[in-house]
């Protein structure tokens, strides 16, 4: 048997059963993508964290993120996650990530909490009418025109129009992107809820690479650099949100839920 490193950890939570769970693996070398993709499926997260020490001296850490079906090009949660369990076991104030698609990411402690950096993604408005029939819609919709993943950010009245979403999943899973309903909220400045059940994530409970594109999104509206967010989904979770040129950072606290080990057959 091969016994491997493995934390569960809540991203953008300060106590365990909020925020978003995650998978953290990291790894003296990399494993098949057959082999990621398979502990991606077992542990059923909305993503699993694998890093390897990063020989290019770009970064610390080489970084890669697996759904339950597949390989995602950017993660927020699971890297945040990533950061609170390396900088915990080895120490330190920062940590960097080399990724294949999103550049080098970085994550700093921050008090109690930690920042993740990452690359902001720009939209523009356009026309999607499956995609707002499948959420059962009618709102000003705007597609990504950066960034690392196809992003979709649908505009509501408020904060109780996108609680009452009920989107229709299967028409959703046909539409390869992440789609992402905000409104300005009742207790924070943004709040959100996103769905990607063509990535194996019917909905996601808190998602960092949303906010990349929500945060220029509502900055040019609110006319500020600065923000509170909350993803309105079961678990929940509160971020803050900060923009610095061409990056967007990130706040919020991780709990560890479980430490233990992982074994694949030999």
């Amino acid at each position: 048997m091969i016994a491997l490193p493995y934390w569960h950890v809540d991203a953008f939570a300060d106590r365990p059963f909020g925020g978003n769970q995650a998978a953290v693996m990291p790894l003296d070398t990399w494993l098949p993508d057959a082999t990621l993709q398979a502990i991606g499926e077992e542990n059923n997260f909305a993503e699993t964290a694998f890093v390897v020490r990063d020989e290019s001296g770009e970064a610390d850490w080489e970084l890669r993120w697996f759904t339950p079906t597949s390989e995602v090009a950017l993660c927020g949660h699971a890297t945040l996650a990533a950061g609170h369990v390396l900088l915990n076991r080895d120490g330190g104030d920062a940590v960097t990530f080399r990724t294949r698609k999103a550049g080098v990411l970085e994550v700093r402690r921050n008090a109690d909490a930690y920042e993740l950096a990452l690359p902001i993604t720009r939209v523009e408005e356009a026309t999607f009418p499956a995609l707002l029939a499948a959420l059962h819609a009618k709102a000003p919709l705007f597609e990504s025109v950066s960034g690392a993943e196809q992003t979709t950010i649908v505009l509501l009245e408020n904060e109780s129009a996108v609680r009452r979403l009920q989107p229709d999943m299967m028409a959703l899973a046909k539409i390869d992107r992440m789609v992402i309903c905000t409104a300005p909220g009742d207790h924070t400045d943004i709040v959100s809820r996103v769905f990607v059940p063509a990535w194996g994530v019917p909905e996601d409970s808190v998602t960092g690479s949303a906010h990349a594109a929500l945060a220029p999104f509502w900055a040019a509206r609110l006319r500020r650099d600065t923000m509170s967010a909350f993803q309105a989904s079961t678990r929940g979770g509160q971020l803050t949100c900060r923009l610095e040129g061409e990056r967007v950072w990130l706040g919020g606290p991780c709990a560890t839920v479980v430490e233990g080990t992982f074994y694949l057959p030999g």
